[in-house]
């Protein structure tokens, strides 16, 4: 089985959601299966075990995975303090080489349409980008990439969560979310072992 590793940090459930779509899109392409998991709050304590959901991501999750979907909540532009902390921590994999053309894709959630979605994609394509790794984005043969109104982007599945973190995922957003999955998984399994 090929796994592709689905790397979130999620405070209000958004970018949870989004995962869980990305995770079908794996799902959907023989021989390829999600490993779901997160990473702690900023602050916890590192053997802190979660209260629901994936276990807390290891660096084995990276040097064992075919490929990466890594999502993060906007803050202010830019990936969450978590998310953030938890990449930094990768040194060693950086000199080992360890995610050298490894495939990757990056998801968000805002709260305002224009709260820094794409800022925040290509923040977190930063450190992938260092690590040697293959970073795709969704193509606009994707139907629901030209007609959403709500998240979606060409440089990863995003979504709109509204000011209070009151709406759900969108049609068009779960597609995308759905779609990005597939494509990531298709990618990692044409490629092989890597």
């Amino acid at each position: 089985m090929t796994e592709i590793l689905i790397l979130y940090y999620s405070r209000h459930g958004h970018v949870r959601a989004m995962a869980e779509h990305i995770a079908r899109g794996v799902m959907s392409v023989a021989g390829c299966t999600p490993r779901t998991r997160t990473v702690p709050p900023w602050g916890a304590a590192d053997d802190a075990i979660p209260d629901e959901g994936p276990p807390y991501a290891t660096k084995d999750d990276l040097r064992e995975c075919a490929a990466l979907a890594l999502g993060s909540p906007t803050r202010f532009g830019n990936m969450a303090a978590a998310m953030k902390a938890f990449l930094d921590s990768t040194s060693d994999l950086w000199l080992s080489g360890a995610l050298i053309d490894k495939p990757a894709a990056v998801f968000t959630s805002s709260a305002s349409l224009h709260g820094g979605q794409e800022s925040t994609l290509l923040s977190m394509m930063l450190p992938l980008f260092h690590h040697g790794m293959m970073v795709i984005g969704l193509p606009y043969s994707e139907p629901a990439l030209l007609a959403t109104r709500t998240g979606g982007t060409p440089y990863g599945a995003s979504h709109l969560a509204g000011d209070r973190d009151e709406l759900p995922l969108s049609e068009h957003e779960q597609a995308l979310c759905f779609a990005q999955g597939r494509r990531l998984a298709s990618i990692a399994q044409r490629l092989g072992p890597r």
